[in-house]
């Protein structure tokens, strides 16, 4: 039995050796002001070869870090690595935020995962995760027994399944369980949407977009952390954080591919566009944005071209407007909860394009742009949009819902 622990400990010893070229590109860090005992040092040192591993898409090294005993884990961790096979990952980090020590053997550690797509990311998307270890007293190394989501934390793309990769001009398609033709239709639109973005958005942006298209409107649920029922009926929402922190943010359009496969050609390339829009306008949105606003300018870019008209675009208001019942006020950010009232939910997107058209129309494209720009650069929500409209457009919130009630009534009645 000794003999076997130390056959198994120099099996690990090789393992790390081979990787340890890679621990400065794939390393984790804990808290600059945190001062690291040997426990803390060498789960560090753990996960800094998991690390590794997954860049060399090492399989061997990969499950050389989990405990030989927890043979279900081993198997799991194999099988994610190999969905990870195809996906062109820059960077795959460990940050290590809390360690529990259970005895001088067994630790919990609350962990930080972050990852980045080559050519798309300039920074990462983060995930936490809880990450049970054992301590081989052979070798002194630390293993894994158990790896899983922090309460709270979505799923990734990979842990559905194994990832179709589909490369577009402008795009990176991530696909599970779906066919690639399907996949490659996907990226032609994204390839379209992408210059349509441009041309709407006068900023410089990345100019491309990550889609990640999972099996089902459960799996989609499952990415973003809400139940299925609230996504039913939507055909792609958009990930990301907002505010103008000098980096863009991992965005990801992520696809219900029921709803969108119910969609013709051109209301597909309406969705991919609006989405794409928050992509480039991520930057420039922040929490003092309402959701009107956002949401409004999103779908002034996607139908700017023209070829639907107002009618078309805004049946549910337009019906609202010719029945007398048009809303007295903008949209409200509660509005546009996907779970709510589909008709009010409709109604509410209706009305913020509107909105954007109007200051297109009657102020001019720039000054939307600049009134974008002014409310999400306001210190936060309250007087966001009062002192942009003043500002920027010369107008009050009173004058300027008269004046949109009126578009209502001038392009739907």
């Amino acid at each position: 039995m000794v003999e076997q622990v130390r056959r198994r400990a120099g099996r690990r010893r090789a393992a790390g050796a081979v990787l340890a070229a890679l621990l400065c590109a794939a390393g984790c860090s804990a808290p600059a002001d945190e001062a690291p005992g040997p426990t803390t040092r060498d789960i560090r040192a753990t996960l800094d070869r998991r690390a590794a591993a997954v860049l060399r898409h090492d399989e061997a090294a990969y499950a050389a870090v989990v405990d030989p005993d927890a043979t279900a884990l081993r198997g799991a961790q194999r099988r994610e690595l190999a969905r990870l096979a195809a996906v062109p990952l820059a960077s795959w980090t460990y940050g290590l935020t809390h360690v529990t020590a259970h005895g001088s053997d067994r630790a919990t550690a609350d962990v930080r995962l972050g990852y980045r797509l080559k050519g798309y990311d300039s920074a990462p998307v983060t995930v936490d995760r809880i990450i049970e270890l054992e301590r081989d007293p052979a070798d002194g190394r630390w293993y894994l027994t158990a790896d899983r989501p922090a309460d709270g934390s979505v799923r990734q793309l990979w842990e559905q399944g194994d990832v179709e990769v589909v490369r577009g001009a402008h795009s990176l398609v991530l696909g599970v369980g779906r066919p690639r033709e399907e996949l490659e239709a996907v990226a032609g639109t994204a390839d379209a949407a992408v210059p349509e973005v441009t041309a709407a958005w006068p900023e410089r942006w990345a100019g491309r977009v990550v889609v990640l298209v999972p099996d089902s409107v459960a799996d989609m649920g499952e990415l973003l952390g809400s139940p299925a029922s609230n996504y039913r009926g939507i055909a792609a929402v958009t990930t990301g954080e907002t505010g103008n922190s000098g980096k863009a943010p991992a965005d990801r359009v992520i696809v219900n591919p029921e709803a969108y496969a119910l969609l013709g050609d051109f209301g597909q390339r309406v969705v991919l566009t609006h989405e794409t829009t928050h992509v480039a306008t991520r930057g420039r949105t922040s929490p003092a944005t309402p959701t009107w606003l956002s949401e409004g300018f999103a779908d002034w870019a996607a139908y700017r071209d023209g070829e639907r008209t107002a009618e078309e675009i805004a049946p549910e208001l337009a019906e609202a407007v010719r029945s007398g019942g048009g809303p007295a006020v903008l949209p409200e950010d509660e509005d546009f909860a996907f779970a709510g009232d589909p008709d009010l939910l409709a109604r509410a997107y209706e009305g913020g394009w509107l909105a954007c058209e109007l200051i297109a129309d009657h102020w001019g494209e720039e000054e939307l742009f600049a009134f974008y720009r002014a409310v999400g650069g306001h210190q936060g929500r309250d007087g966001a949009v009062e002192d942009a409209l003043h500002e920027v457009l010369g107008t009050t919130p009173q004058d300027f819902t008269a004046r949109w009630r009126l578009y209502l009534r001038s392009r739907l009645g």
